[in-house]
């Protein structure tokens, strides 16, 4: 076998998936000078990133969270369940959020904030590759958080959003065709799952984890 053939091999072979350009070219001109890597395709959307993972069959794909057709989230779940051989390194500029956390329960082998440095992002793709799991503190830190929110059912994440939202519970309750009564209980039983007092801390909790969009 020639040297180029054996360097081609051992190449670690990315796909970058981020709906910004800017982000895209960034990162591709810091990997460019790693030899032992090579970014063999880009999208700006989940869609296409499960699809070209699938046809390109690269060793990382280094994932955005917020992209149009299908979330990063979605994309890494289903990545994984068709070629779970394939690392998904978790790109995100926020440090908790609820589709980070969904992201690492589907198969994620790793997140990094975009403002992480140059050798830390080369670092970590290296590191996937030979098997480990990569976060650094901010981000284990807002997952342990994310962790200690019990769950709440569809309507209570409905009447939660239209909390951050600045409605008041008559106003909820004529959105949602119920009784004034029955938003209050709800609002009762959130407020007691997140351990707030007030749905002024609920809404701002709820924000800052991304549990609603505010």
């Amino acid at each position: 076998m020639s040297q180029k053939s054996q360097d081609m091999k051992t190449k670690i072979r990315i796909l970058l998936a981020d709906d910004h350009l800017v982000v895209r070219m960034g990162i591709a001109s810091i990997l460019s000078f790693e030899k032992d890597i090579e970014v063999m395709g880009e999208t700006d959307n989940g869609a296409d990133a499960v699809r070209l993972a699938r046809e390109l069959k690269p060793d990382v794909v280094l994932m955005d969270l917020k992209m149009p057709q299908l979330n990063g989230a979605d994309a890494t779940m289903q990545i994984h369940a068709t070629n779970p051989n394939v690392k998904i390194l978790i790109l995100t500029t926020f440090g908790t959020s609820a589709e980070l956390k969904t992201a690492m329960d589907c198969g994620a082998s790793g997140a990094l904030l975009k403002n992480s440095s140059q050798a830390e992002i080369i670092n970590a793709i290296r590191e996937v590759v030979s098997g480990k799991c990569v976060m650094n503190y901010e981000i284990q830190h807002g997952i342990e958080e994310l962790k200690s929110v019990p769950k709440m059912s569809q309507r209570q994440l409905e009447i939660l959003n239209l909390v951050a939202k600045g409605f008041s519970n008559k106003e909820i309750a004529d959105i949602l065709g119920v009784s004034l009564e029955t938003i209050k209980d709800h609002i009762k039983k959130i407020l007691v799952r997140m351990g707030v007092s007030s749905r002024t801390e609920a809404a701002s909790l709820a924000v800052n984890l991304q549990l609603v969009t505010g």
